[in-house]
């Protein structure tokens, strides 16, 4: 066993590397030694008639002796075999005149010499391009080029027709071999191999080769008689691969490595003696079957003299009507012709059938499909009519103002075309005070909404501040923790919806209130003082026997102190972080715009900015009422449709922003001016049905890369990889046409995603910087290399 140290002392004589090798040795006393575990470094072997490859850890004696026959070859005259080789590459190179004077004057030796020299081995190096990584390898001189982009395409997993292998700057043809590329025999030759399709089958670089100091050329001294020496120059083949572990032991004191001596020497190739041998499948006896007739030798008997045989049970064979050879083969033909006949028959019905199975289902299909649709369009009939009637949210309310807006214009519309003078005038002055009172009853309804809504809201808070803390542990279970800051907030909660409360007895309002009054007591403050005050009052009316509807103003009050009470931070430590208005007043400061509607400063969030704004303008409950007041417009449609989109595109990739800075006004003036607010492919102009995809699915969608489809037209066209062939010139004309007007009007879309690119990248590069100083804070003793 050679210890694994030795690739360290390869540069060294070998008595030198020896003694280096004997001093490393302990004694057996105190030498113990165990197996190794550790996976070792592999070694792998060259395709049939290759020499064997060393990694950096493989000794370079190994090596030495092959190498050195190179050098020897030319400083060596009594080698006869090496003669007989550089005689033969000399022939290569003078080309077939030299070969026909060799072939003349050495006959049969010549032919020998040249299989000899097909068979020697060379080494070559392989330069992969692009990356510039180096593969050496040891092949047979007669390999031809494509045999070796087959060994090379098994490597590198690509296909052998996209390599392209070149020397000098030339490319190689596959039908040349290495000795026709001017290698000696036992010589170096370097070839560069690149992609024709570096696109699709790009040459990927082998993994990289592991750090050692094992240098690319090393001197080796041979000893060629009894004192005589010579300097040989090895070439170290690096392998990138891992040699294959066998086992081995390892020192427990000095730690060094003992592997078993099949790990690190190669088997040698036997020789080829020229007998041909097969596998064991190919050396049993193939068997064959042959009918033969053996002679049976008859007689026949008749009657004659002295002998009578029976004619009881004789038959009179007579002939029949001979059939020609034509006769036969239309008789056959026929036959098949008939036979023919039936098997169309019977696969044109097995077709037909087919069609009509398929035509079932194909009407079937459509026949469901259609009552889906029905029944989509009357759920969502029904849905906004109820939403109409009984309107809770503010886009309900947006949808009333809409219908108003609509039931106005008709009204209009139908007064100027049958009434005229005073008659028409005074149709408007009552379609006038029609109108107000509708929104006079909005507005009422909508008072009712906005309290439900804000209890609602107020639930929603307190629940949420009283919510455990919740994460996904290790082996996927949901794990719930309970702090002191939600216990705190469970209890306020609890009071709260206790205070809240209606129908209860006098005794168990009064039980209630010593209880808040206990509560609000731990901190004394003029806001407890207030409550304090209000729940003894409550409590001493209560005494008095008063009436409940008489203290429902004093109860509304107390509820309100103590919800201020609970959104106190100081109080209430869990509400900081649901609180929008943050606490502290340097962050207040920052992204605070004034509105020109309302004349107030308020937050940025409460704006919206679309992609044409130069200005801040007005907040967003401005322009609420304003839509209200004039336009009546109503966004739920543009909504579902941008909320549809931006899924979609999350989907795609996580990296899209055009999608995220287009708002519900943007998407109106893309689908009405610029698509007619109808299908491009099937002009449907429902827009519960309409969505807005990607054109080529390829790009991430834009105005300039979008098309506004039917839910079935976009998962058909979502299938296809190239539209250009797809629709036709006219069509793609068209889409291409409004894309222009699209990218004209969103210009400033480019820019603006430019910018979140570039902040993203700070923001990245922020983090990484904020990370690395925490690292270097853990760590004592650390400091930043740059």
């Amino acid at each position: 066993m050679l210890p694994i140290t030795e690739a360290k002392l390869e540069n060294k004589s070998s008595s030198e590397q020896d003694a280096e090798l004997s001093d490393q040795e302990p004694t057996t006393e105190n030498r113990p030694l165990e197996p190794l575990s550790e996976e070792p470094v592999l070694t792998k072997r060259d395709p049939e008639g290759a020499q064997p490859r060393y990694s950096p850890t493989t000794t370079a004696r190994a090596q030495a002796a092959p190498t050195s026959l190179v050098q020897l070859e030319e400083k060596s005259a009594g080698n006869e075999n090496l003669e007989g080789l550089s005689e033969v590459f000399k022939v290569s190179e003078h080309g077939s005149r030299g070969v026909s004077e060799v072939e003349d004057s050495e006959g049969g030796e010549t032919n020998a010499a040249l299989a000899a020299a097909q068979q020697a081995t060379v080494t070559v190096k392989i330069l992969l391009m692009p990356d510039e990584q180096v593969m050496t390898m040891a092949f047979t001189t007669g390999l031809s080029v494509l045999s070796l982009k087959e060994h090379f395409a098994t490597e590198l997993k690509i296909p052998s027709s996209v390599i392209q292998i070149m020397s000098n700057g030339s490319i190689v043809q596959d039908s040349e071999t290495l000795m026709d590329l001017g290698v000696r025999p036992l010589g170096t030759i370097e070839l560069q191999m690149s992609s024709t399709d570096p696109e699709n089958f790009p040459i990927k670089p082998l993994k990289n080769q592991q750090e050692d100091s094992m240098p690319d050329v090393i001197t080796v001294r041979v000893q060629m008689s009894t004192d005589t020496y010579q300097d040989v120059v090895v070439e170290i083949e690096r392998f990138t691969h891992r040699k294959p572990f066998l086992g081995g032991y390892r020192h427990k004191i000095t730690g060094v490595e003992f592997h078993h001596a099949a790990v690190q020497t190669v088997p040698k190739r036997r020789p080829d003696n020229g007998i041909e041998k097969f596998c064991r499948d190919t050396q049993t006896v193939k068997e064959k079957t042959q009918y033969q007739q053996t002679n049976n030798t008859t007689s026949t008997q008749m009657t004659k003299i002295g002998c009578y045989v029976s004619n009881m049970t004789d038959k009179l064979v007579s002939p029949g009507k001979y059939v020609t050879s034509e006769e036969y083969n239309m008789k056959r033909t026929n036959a098949a012709i008939v036979i023919q006949t039936y098997t169309r028959r019977w696969l044109a019905t097995r077709y037909v059938e087919e069609l009509r199975r398929q035509k079932t289902l194909w009407l079937e299909w459509e026949e469901q499909e259609a009552v889906r649709k029905k029944l989509e369009k009357e759920n969502r009939l029904k849905s906004e009519y109820e939403r109409r009637v009984n309107a809770k949210t503010k886009e309900d309310f947006a949808l009333l103002y809409t219908a108003l807006e609509k039931w106005r214009k008709e009204e209009t519309d139908r007064i100027n075309a049958t009434l005229t003078g005073a008659e028409r005038k005074a149709a408007l002055c009552a379609l006038l005070d029609q109108e107000a009172q509708l929104i006079a009853s909005i507005g009422r309804h909508k008072l009712n909404a906005d309290e439900e809504n804000n209890k609602k809201s107020v639930q929603a808070f307190l629940d949420k501040c009283a919510e455990s803390k919740k994460w996904k542990s290790f082996d996927g279970k949901m794990v719930e923790m309970d702090t002191q800051y939600t216990i705190r907030a469970r209890e306020l909660r609890d009071i709260y919806t206790s205070v809240n409360m209606k129908y209860l007895t006098q005794d168990e309002r009064l039980d209630v209130l010593l209880t808040l009054k206990h509560t609000v007591k731990e901190h004394d403050c003029k806001l407890t003082q207030e409550i304090v005050e209000l729940i003894d009052r409550e409590a001493d009316l209560l005494m008095r026997g008063i009436k409940e509807s008489s203290l429902e103003g004093l109860r509304k009050r107390i509820s309100t102190l103590f919800l201020q009470y609970i959104k106190t931070p100081t109080f209430n430590p869990e509400v900081t972080r649901l609180l929008k208005v943050p606490q502290d007043p340097t962050k207040l400061r920052k992204n605070i715009y004034f509105c020109l509607g309302c004349r107030n400063y308020l937050p940025s969030t409460e704006f919206s900015m679309t992609t044409k704004s130069h200005t801040i303008g007005r907040c967003r409950h401005c322009n609420k009422l304003d839509n209200e007041a004039r336009r009546r417009e109503d966004f739920s449609k543009y909504k579902n449709m941008l909320k549809y989109l931006r899924k979609a595109e999350t989907e795609y990739s996580r990296k899209g922003k055009i999608a995220f800075l287009v708002q519900e006004e943007d998407l109106q003036y893309l689908i009405e001016t610029i698509w007619g607010a109808q299908s491009a492919l099937s002009a449907a102009d429902d827009l519960a049905d309409l969505v807005m995809v990607r054109w080529d699915r390829y790009f991430e969608w834009s105005p300039w890369n979008c098309v506004l489809l039917t839910k079935e037209e976009a998962a058909a066209h979502l299938t296809i990889d190239n539209v250009d062939e797809a629709y036709g010139v006219v069509f793609i004309r068209k889409i291409k046409q409004r894309h222009i007007l699209a990218k004209k009007y969103f210009s400033r879309i480019t820019s603006m995603t430019q910018n979140l690119t570039d902040l993203d990248s700070k923001v990245s590069s922020s983090a990484k910087d904020a990370n690395v100083a925490t690292i270097l804070n853990a760590v004592p003793g650390a400091s930043a290399v740059s």
